[in-house]
């Protein structure tokens, strides 16, 4: 059986870079099939690995830096973290592609990676919340999320 997680990664202290945190929240209120899993992994993605065991496809929901508008919506493979410096996750990804590693390891397979990004107006601030060009934008990309969400369940 196919299975979903849905992993919010970022530091919510930090304004824009808990985007994917509020977003898997957000998702955590709907109800799903047992086969989609959504969590809350915050700065922790070194040890996230052991969730990955029977998971075959990972959406990650976090903050990219790519230099493009405030609130710009990207989708990333993991060889694009990988080959494409100019697509990077943020200080996450690095912990992130050790922890694949380290499941496939482990587990003897690792999930496919999909990154479902949001380029950040402010991830310096100190503060709980969304800046207010994110919180204009948050809505959509959740619901672009859920989109994706029911897609990948109607293929599996």
């Amino acid at each position: 059986m196919k299975k979903l997680l849905v992993l919010g990664v970022g530091n919510i202290l930090l304004t824009d870079d808990g985007v994917g945190v509020f977003a898997a929240q957000e998702l955590m209120k709907d109800s799903w099939v047992d086969s989609v899993l959504i969590k809350d992994c915050g700065i922790s993605t070194q040890d996230i690995f052991y969730s990955f065991n029977g998971i075959t496809q990972i959406f990650v929901l976090d903050v990219v830096h790519a230099k493009g508008n405030p609130g710009s919506f990207y989708k990333f493979h993991e060889k694009d973290l990988i080959t494409n410096k100019n697509q990077r996750l943020s200080l996450h990804d690095i912990d992130f592609i050790d922890s694949l590693n380290m499941a496939e390891l482990l587990f003897g397979s690792r999930p496919k990676v999909q990154v479902f990004g949001v380029e950040p107006y402010d991830y310096t601030t100190w503060g709980i919340g969304l800046s207010s060009c994110l919180k204009s934008i948050f809505p959509r990309y959740v619901e672009h999320i859920r989109t994706e969400i029911h897609k990948w369940f109607e293929k599996s």
